[in-house]
């Protein structure tokens, strides 16, 4: 939005003035709007603080309380009472400044944040008050939104309007609510609410009646003010919402006074309460090889962030002589008007920094305790009337807008660590590691039975078959053997019968010579026969010798099987060893859950003495080596010991070093990256750290920042330190000879997101105010850039872009006037001109103010440049009856170049050619 924008100058927050009564007070700095890192930003996201997203830390970061004045119309009793009397207020929206008449000739001036007018529509309301506030609740702060006002002048209609009949006419409250279902995811995060009134000083439940005295609760020792007894019910879509709404506003106190037919009698407070988890932020459990150690080191708990969001109806105060309350109606007005002058107290009190602030007078500032000087960030609307006869009401509300201004809240992000979800994580892997065991173990134990059964079988086998072979070997030898010896004795008989028959005959000589030459013939037969079974018999020795042979050989098989046998035995002993080791291992593991579970209970007990601590304002650093600095530029921000108040960045320069922490813009973990690149930019937006930055060679790690990544969030954040450090003319010239703008123009050629576009259009803006890189600048493509990023049409780009041609034509202007340049302006050459026509009646205040000063820088440049923009101040005025987008017809062209004389009508005519 534009008025959020309207605080951001090159890249720092500015202060802006505050008039009252025609004196000048320094207004505090403003947390304004700026997007977060996000992977997947919706479109509720575009105006998120840049300041709030930094913040990681409990220091927080100041946040002034916003008010809006809304102007309510006459009505028709004032239409008729006062019609001869002009309004007592006058709103000028465009320089946010409200004149309350004293008289027809005197006026006081008041400023605030921003002025409604009785036009503004109900959805203009909710985007400059209630929407901020929205996106930090969702961010995870506390945020509220209060409307305070006399009686009658539209506080209740302002935000708790329903828009049944007309979705047009809804109020703040739905509208808020639509944004936050719009934007949680029901599946991991949750809203809830509570609605409650403060009635003649009890705090009733509008939910339900019968719970008619909650009392109020608060932490000793964090001082957060709660309501343990009210009704909180759970949302889950807007239909819901508006019927809780309805049933609310139907118990709610109202009555029939002179200034309001349906007066609200009571306060009414809406709470929400948004509980989010931080995605992408918590570590998943490992579970390789068993490594616990490993396991340790990334087992994170997740992140939940808690924001409130407190909507307040106050009831109007009122005059008891011009409401003409009596009997319990004055009873009640009392009771509201002493409530309001309470909260009045509180807010003086605070706005002069007094050491007390009387709280305590009123359940009413006790349950705003958080919103005016605590960690909410506030908002504050005012309604006024336009009626003259209610003009002291009038001014007292509005001094009490301009008191609230003054007060300056700490903001603080609401992060804890879901140490259940992380349990409930744990028991899972547990779980799952037991059940995994057991099934390895049972597979492993029926594999050891399986190898053992089949090596028994086998070796049983290779027994009978050994066993059975030799059996029958040494059958069979044994048998031949006993025939061969069998054979032998009965020839030996047989020859030694024949022998000893022939010699035993007498008388026959020739027979017995004839014998004894056959006996010699035997003999020699003999011989013989037995050189033959002297033949065999070797043979069936040398077969004896073999079957010994086969016999040993099956022997030494029988050995290597008995030997397999042995060998298996050792294996299953291994296995059964193994087995064992498992075991062990599974008890070891057992042991290292427990420590786990116990470290956990550790680390929540730890968490919770380190954030009283830091509640008491106090915080011990403890962090050393690489692991310390990684942290440290996570969570930048570091607790003041002495006082407790938000600690410079300086600090942090000072503890790690610049040089490691341009280190780190290399870091392989883009988190890492990104939260070093905040860090350089956040000490680029102070003068003193920028030479030193530049010396270390910070500008070129962030153009190589620019060239190489392709993370939409270090885009953004590096040019937001360019646009820091081109402040600096010395860096200016560094930025362009090392093609700094050439990388910028790439870089916004790519870019979408429109606060990336508008970091790039502000560091380009800041180039163009060097006289001596205006030519360089334009050959590289900076004007054409700043021109080419007019496609997002965000106010805040735009206003970037108004500013670098504003600055570039007040340098052209600068060198025409001294006589250094002549010929026609490089801007009008670049077509600026029909953007200037444009964007020339833009609601910005920022881009009419800068569209002006380029008009008029312009128009230094001799006769053909000053009739060339009387014809685009023209077109600036009619652009709105124009016939075509980028401006005038050709007709109403040449009537305009008639007007203006023949001497302008070559330069013109020239100029606006293009266009037709």
């Amino acid at each position: 939005m534009a008025t959020t924008a309207s605080i951001y100058r090159n890249g720092n927050y500015s202060k802006n003035s505050l008039i009252t009564n025609n004196n000048k007070v320094e207004r505090p700095p403003s947390v304004n709007s700026n997007p977060k890192n996000s992977l997947k930003s919706k479109s509720l996201r575009k105006s998120a603080p840049a300041a709030l997203g930094a913040a990681k830390d409990d220091t927080g970061v100041p946040g002034r309380v916003r008010v809006a004045v809304r102007l309510r119309p006459r009505n028709a009793e004032e239409m008729v009472a006062d019609a001869d009397f002009a309004d007592c207020v006058e709103l000028q929206p465009e320089v946010k400044r409200l004149k309350l008449r004293k008289n027809n000739w005197d006026s006081d001036t008041y400023e605030f944040d921003e002025l409604l007018t009785e036009f503004a529509s109900q959805k203009r309301v909710y985007e400059v008050v209630a929407k901020p506030v929205v996106e930090s609740v969702l961010d995870g702060y506390n945020g509220t939104v209060m409307a305070y006002g006399q009686t009658g002048t539209g506080k209740t209609y302002t935000l708790g309007r329903l828009g049944e009949e007309d979705t047009a006419a809804r109020g703040i409250m739905v509208r808020a609510m639509e944004d936050i279902l719009a934007d949680v995811s029901l599946e991991t995060d949750s809203v809830s609410i509570s609605y409650l009134q403060l009635y003649m000083e009890t705090i009733q439940d509008l939910l339900n009646p019968t719970n008619d005295n909650i009392s109020i609760v608060e932490d000793p020792k964090s001082g957060d003010v709660s309501l343990p007894g009210a009704s909180l019910v759970e949302i889950r879509n807007q239909q819901s919402f508006l019927e809780l709404l309805r049933l609310g506003e139907a118990h709610r106190f109202a009555a029939n006074t002179k200034l309001n037919a349906e007066s609200s009698r009571s306060h009414a407070i809406l709470m929400v309460h948004v509980k989010r988890s931080v995605r992408g932020r918590d570590s998943d459990l490992s579970s390789e090889n068993g490594n616990s150690s490993r396991m340790v080191k990334i087992l994170k708990p997740p992140i939940v962030r808690k924001g409130k969001l407190v909507i307040v109806d106050l009831a109007g105060s009122e005059r008891i002589d011009k409401s003409g309350s009596e009997g319990h109606t004055l009873e009640e007005a009392k009771s509201i008007n002493l409530s309001l002058s309470a909260l009045g107290k509180c807010i003086n009190a605070l706005a002069e920094n007094s050491a007390h602030v009387p709280v305590r007078d009123s359940k009413l500032t006790r349950l705003l305790r958080d919103s005016f000087g605590g960690t909410a960030r506030t908002s504050l609307v005012i309604t006024i009337g336009p009626s003259p006869r209610h003009r002291g009401e009038t001014a007292s509300t509005i001094m009490f807008g301009q008191r609230a201004m003054k007060v300056e809240n700490m903001l603080k992000l609401k992060e804890e660590f879901d140490y259940k979800s992380l349990s409930r994580r744990l028991d899972l892997q547990l779980d799952k590691f037991i059940a995994e065991h057991e099934r390895q173990q049972k597979a492993f134990e029926d594999e050891i039975e399986r190898v053992t059964m089949e090596a028994q079988n086998r070796i049983s086998e290779s027994e009978r078959n050994n066993a059975d072979a030799l059996e029958k070997e040494r059958t069979k030898y044994q048998k031949e053997y006993m025939e061969s010896i069998k054979k032998l004795e009965e020839k030996w008989m047989m020859n030694q019968q024949k022998h000893a028959g022939g010699e035993n005959i007498p008388g026959l000589k020739d027979e017995s010579s004839n014998a004894i030459s056959n006996g010699k013939d035997s003999r020699v037969a003999n011989m013989e026969e037995l050189a033959e079974m002297k033949k065999r018999l070797q043979k069936e020795t040398l077969l004896r010798k073999v079957a010994e042979g086969e016999v040993n050989i099956l022997k030494s098989q029988l050995a290597g099987l008995k030997k397999s046998e042995a060998s298996a035995k050792s294996d299953i002993s291994k296995l059964q060893k193994m087995l064992e080791d498992e075991a062990r291992q599974k008890e070891k593991l057992e042991g290292e859950i427990a420590t786990l579970q116990s470290q956990l209970l550790q680390i929540s007990f730890e968490a919770d003495e380190t954030a009283r601590r830091i509640d008491k304002g106090g915080s011990e650093e403890v962090l050393g080596g690489l692991d310390s600095l990684m942290l440290q530029v996570r969570q930048p921000q570091i607790n003041d010991s002495g006082n407790g108040e938000k600690a410079s960045i300086a600090k942090l320069f000072e503890q790690v070093g610049l040089q490691k922490i341009l280190s780190l813009l290399e870091a392989e973990d883009a988190d890492v990256r990104i939260h070093a690149v905040k860090v350089v930019a956040n000490l680029a937006a102070e003068e003193t750290n920028q030479e030193k930055i530049v010396e270390a060679g910070g500008l070129n790690s962030l153009l190589t920042l620019l060239r190489s990544s392709e993370d939409e969030t270090i885009y953004r954040v590096a040019a937001g330190a360019i646009a820091n450090l081109a402040m600096n003319e010395t860096n200016q010239e560094l930025i362009m000879a090392q093609g700094g703008i050439r990388l910028l123009s790439m870089t916004a050629g790519n870019a979408e997101d429109p606060q990336t576009l508008r970091m790039i259009a502000g560091a380009i803006a800041n180039l163009c105010g060097n006289d001596k890189l205006q030519m360089k600048l334009r050959s590289e493509g900076g004007i054409k850039a700043l021109l080419g990023m007019d496609r997002c049409r965000h106010p805040d780009v735009l206003a970037q872009v108004a500013r670098g041609i504003a600055n570039f034509a007040k340098c052209e202007s600068r060198a025409s006037t001294q006589g250094t340049k002549t010929g026609k302006s490089l801007l009008i050459e670049d077509g600026v001109l029909p953007w200037i026509v444009q964007n020339a009646n833009s609601e910005a205040s920022q881009i009419r103010h800068h569209v002006e000063l380029a008009l008029c820088h312009l128009a230094q440049h001799g006769e053909e440049a000053s009739a060339t923009i009387g014809v685009t101040k023209l077109c600036m005025v009619n652009t709105k009856n124009c016939k075509l987008a980028g401006g005038c017809s050709k007709t109403e062209t040449i009537t305009i170049i008639k007007s203006l004389g023949q001497q302008a009508h070559n330069g013109i005519n020239r100029s606006f050619q293009s266009r037709f």
